[in-house]
């Protein structure tokens, strides 16, 4: 078997079993330095990468033989998509894979938020009981914008069927809202901005959407905003969001993504802008891990295999 594929992270067993017995000799190698990245590709006939990768036109020159590149979930920004496609190469993600498990992030998130669940359990912990500093909110009657009407975005919408909530949605690539979501509205940006109530962000790392989220993008919208992002952290500008939390005009913020997700190789100013955001209890930070389940990690691995076995 010369045909030969690098998993450069950790994956389930059914994509490495599976792609065995497509016949490929499988190099699994979870601990992956990309610093051997160029010297790797070269007899390659596929890769399995997740965010710790970055298959640049440079790289892909270098794999003569490379048949496809996989992405262990959805994130595609890693990749240069044209110059791959130039050289005949099929690149495949599997968003379907952990949208379920965003979705449920989003909601866990945003519940403990609105009823101030991390401060009053750490306040019961240490023999503190305070019932009306804790007093929460509920989402009936509330209007919820999401932002990019994807895998996510749409996985979310289906979520929010049953929670009294208007649900609008902005989305300048989706035509049509799909039939089985016609209990959501497709607006505007501007109309998501002046409505929501809460917004929640789904959108890829593209030109068009970095740092969408900014000041300009904050001024217009309402007060007392909860914003919700678990896409990518360059989708919000971190310290037009801080500079909004700390006046109030921003009520709360659920962040799984940021800017900057290596905290040792903060710079002083990094440093100085993410020690505000920790400090904050009106705030619901986790480690990247939205779609971070022991579930999606099967059906990641699955739907990736799905789409290989087509080559």
């Amino acid at each position: 078997m010369n045909q030969k594929v690098l998993v450069t992270d950790h994956c389930h067993k059914v994509l490495r079993d599976g792609l065995g017995r497509l016949g490929y000799y499988v190099i699994f190698e979870p601990e992956f330095n990309p610093v051997n990245l160029a010297e790797a590709v070269v007899d390659l006939t596929g890769i399995v990468i997740n965010s710790k990768i970055k298959m640049t036109a440079e790289i892909i020159d270098q794999a003569k033989n490379l048949k496809f590149i996989g992405r262990l979930g959805s994130g595609l920004e890693i990749i240069d998509q044209d110059y791959a496609r130039t050289k005949g190469i099929k690149v495949f993600n599997s968003p379907e894979g952990n949208r379920n498990a965003v979705a449920e992030h989003v909601m866990g998130m945003l519940l403990c938020l609105c009823n101030n669940l991390l401060r009053s359990d750490k306040e019961v912990r240490h023999k503190i009981w305070k019932r009306e500093a804790n007093r929460g909110m509920e989402l009936s009657g509330k209007t919820i914008g999401i932002i990019g009407l994807g895998n996510t975005g749409s996985s979310l919408a289906r979520k929010l069927s049953g929670w009294a909530l208007d649900v609008i949605y902005y989305d300048p690539y989706v035509l049509n809202t799909p039939e089985e979501l016609n209990y959501i509205s497709k607006v505007g940006l501007e109309t998501i901005c002046e409505r929501a109530d809460i917004i929640s962000l789904h959108v890829p790392l593209t030109e068009e959407t970095r740092w969408m989220v900014d000041e300009e993008f904050l001024s217009k919208c309402k007060e007392s905003l909860i914003l919700i992002n678990t896409s990518r952290g360059n989708v919000v500008k971190t310290s037009d969001l801080v500079k909004h939390l700390e006046s109030g005009r921003i009520k709360g913020a659920c962040l799984d993504v940021f800017e900057n997700e290596k905290p040792h190789q903060f710079t002083s100013e990094e440093d100085q802008l993410y020690s505000k955001i920790y400090a904050m209890d009106n705030v619901v930070l986790s480690p990247h891990i939205a779609g971070w389940t022991h579930e999606s990690l099967f059906k990641i691995g699955d739907v990736l295999l799905s789409k290989i076995s087509t080559v």
